[in-house]
């Protein structure tokens, strides 16, 4: 009896049982919007808090642009970002919420800055001579004593946002090196945001 139940077992149910698990995992389904948002959102929250601790950062933000809307009479989209996602250090303000729905032109002089170069370093707001692309008045009502921005741009090079990191509790300069790794951390996020939105 036990010899049946085991070639029973291993003949039929094991293969049955494989050839069902085989069908589900290949099965395809519609990805689940919300799921994948949240996954995709854990990534890279995840990546800039490490971004944060490594640079001993007191915050970290990445802008993404959206269509905001469109012109009258033309029906042309206005092209916005928004910070959608952002992590900050102990006792340091949130920016995230002051950020959304921000017309592009507003800011037209930082983010073609970032096309050109896909960095902007302001190691010190109050340093007259360091260009700041229009950015002191922003950092000044954000407590922000040095700021580092890059450009995220797709593998076709196209810009679809920005990570900036804000230092507030004390002036920050940061070394070649440093930012030319924070800026491949950049491009691998530009990675995943763009293989989440072509889905």
């Amino acid at each position: 009896m036990v010899e049946i139940a085991i070639a029973f077992i291993t003949g039929v149910i094991s293969p049955v049982t494989i050839l069902l698990l085989k069908r589900k995992l290949t099965k395809k389904e519609k990805p689940d919007m919300v799921t994948e948002a949240i996954i995709v959102g854990e990534l890279i929250t995840n990546k800039i808090e490490e971004i944060r601790e490594e640079n001993k950062a007191d915050r970290v933000w990445v802008t993404q642009f959206h269509n905001g809307g469109h012109f009258y009479p033309t029906g042309k989209s206005i092209a916005k970002f928004s910070i959608i996602y952002e992590t900050v250090n102990t006792g340091v303000p949130s920016i995230q919420t002051n950020f959304q729905n921000i017309p592009v032109n507003l800011f037209s002089k930082s983010l073609n800055r970032l096309i050109s170069t896909n960095i902007i370093e302001i190691s010190d707001y109050k340093d007259e001579t360091i260009s700041t692309y229009g950015l002191r008045y922003i950092a000044e009502e954000s407590g922000c004593k040095s700021s580092y921005l890059f450009a995220i741009k797709s593998i076709d090079d196209k810009f679809i946002g920005v990570m900036g990191i804000d230092y507030t509790k004390r002036k920050t300069k940061l070394d070649d090196e440093v930012v030319n790794n924070i800026m491949i951390k950049a491009s691998s996020l530009g990675g995943v945001l763009m293989s989440h939105l072509k889905e």
